[in-house]
């Protein structure tokens, strides 16, 4: 019976402090209690300023021939980009999406391996019971976030879900279909559907090193699973609009009634260039939501790549083009 190869994809920016300690995470698990599986490695260098690459190309020279890849971008393209590469060059019977920083267990490779093999899942993803160790901001902001997320767009995320899962290939290879420019990684998983089982596990703090994600960019990763999925917004200026101008109609009689009756039509005018003004902006604000979709839009059909690789170490048979 041939055995099975778990693929795990790794993006990786400016980790050049764990990239060595999840080898060795990953290697022990393997060696100690999934013995009867191989495991591979894609390491998705996305544009490190650090000694990251340095230190992968060092991993995949000391591990067994074939056991570690790597693409480096030729500049940070940002994770979803990084996701999409590896799964694109993934060729294995499972694969799984993990962060370097080992905030991701390995062990729990184990459980989701069981969910799909015995269970009759498709896919099994891991989901944070907690976020000890983060400020209460981010706290805040992540419940906030999966409340409006579920309430706005046509899919439904799991509440503290993160990218870590284990697919697969049917799953993968149907992900891979969706090749929009503007991903969102979670809202695909989503969409596509399938069979997933969520494993509960409590937050880990990174094994080393600081985490890359600033404010704005977790906004920007808020925005960018909303207008993926999301159609209520421009339903919302629809009806914002119509409501809007409902009120401004019923208000324009009142004033001209309320001012020819007592006299201070001038005061009257006052009020409705307000009006004008105020309805003025909120036409502004929508405009802006509609040419945020219409940007995206021209991305899409601009059809660039998703990704560029400056280096890897797949030969130019198995390499494929973002």
């Amino acid at each position: 019976m041939d055995r099975k190869t778990i693929e795990l994809v790794v993006p990786s920016y400016n980790e050049e402090s764990c990239v060595g300690l999840f080898y060795d995470a990953v290697k022990k698990l393997f060696d100690e209690q999934l013995k009867a599986y191989d495991f591979r490695i894609i390491y998705v260098d996305d544009g490190s300023s650090d000694s990251t690459l340095e230190k992968v190309k060092k991993i995949a020279a000391d591990a067994p021939e074939g056991q570690v890849h790597y693409i480096s971008f030729s500049r940070n393209l940002g994770k979803e980009a990084a996701i999409y590469a590896g799964l694109e060059h993934s060729a294995g019977d499972f694969v799984a999406v993990m962060d370097a920083d080992l905030q991701h267990p390995p062990a729990l490779l184990i459980d989701m391996l069981h969910a799909i093999e015995e269970e009759g899942y498709d896919s099994c993803g891991a989901r944070r019971e907690d976020r000890k160790g983060e400020g209460a901001i981010k706290r805040i902001f992540s419940v906030a976030y999966y409340h409006i997320v579920n309430r706005m767009t046509v899919v439904e995320l799991t509440p503290g879900s993160t990218d870590f899962r284990l697919m697969s290939r049917r799953m993968v290879d149907e992900v891979l279909k969706l090749t929009e420019r503007e991903r969102f990684t979670k809202g695909i998983f989503a969409w596509v559907g399938f069979k997933t089982k969520w494993i509960p596990y409590h937050n880990v703090e990174r094994a080393a090193g600081k985490s890359k994600w600033s404010i704005r960019g977790l906004l920007h990763y808020a925005a960018s699973g909303l207008l993926s999925f999301a159609r209520a917004p421009l339903r919302f200026a629809i009806y914002l609009g119509a409501v809007g101008l409902l009120a401004a109609f019923i208000d324009l009689i009142l004033l001209i009634a309320g001012g020819c009756s007592a006299g201070a039509f001038p005061e009257a005018i006052q009020v409705v260039i307000f009006l004008l003004l105020l309805f003025g902006g909120l036409t502004v604000m929508l405009l802006g939501l509609v040419g945020e979709y219409l940007a995206r839009i021209l991305a899409e059909a601009k059809q660039r790549p998703l990704y560029i690789i400056r280096e890897s170490n797949y030969g130019k048979s198995d390499r494929k083009a973002g």
